[in-house]
């Protein structure tokens, strides 16, 4: 990755839909290199994909989860990340080994998946904070 490649992340981190024709003119390039530099980071694995972010009313939060110290965490996390309103799972250093990053309907969906956590063997316990307002970066 050069400065060219993360110009163009940094323009597609805010809004992916940005049309690459608008990318070039912004990092002072031609679109096909753009075209050329995204696909190309798509298949290095540098964009693993593209998304949405909603403001839908839905209730946003973190899930920090501890599990015991024997267990595989690349494991449980693989789980995590396909349940429906889990956004992201990330494993991480501190007091909790992975943070859920959850975008669910209602409190009641979000109770449901905090239980659902706290309900698997490995998962030692949680704690969850809820997204009061965000921004974007």
């Amino acid at each position: 990755m050069d400065d060219l490649d993360r110009s163009i992340l940094d323009i597609l981190r805010r809004d992916a839909r940005t049309p690459y024709t608008e990318i070039a003119q912004q990092v002072g390039t031609s679109e096909g290199t753009v075209r050329n530099r995204v696909e190309g980071m798509l298949d290095d694995g540098v964009i693993e994909r593209f998304t949405v972010a909603t403001r839908t009313g839905n209730v946003k939060a973190m899930v920090e989860v501890s599990v015991a110290v024997d267990v595989d965490t690349r494991a449980v996390s693989a789980s995590m990340a396909d349940w429906n309103a889990v956004d992201y799972v990330w494993q991480v250093s501190g007091d909790e080994d992975i943070v859920l990053v959850v975008d669910a309907t209602d409190t009641n969906a979000l109770n449901e998946l905090i239980t659902k956590a706290r309900e698997l063997d490995d998962v030692i316990s949680t704690k969850t904070r809820l997204i009061l307002n965000e921004r974007l970066g």
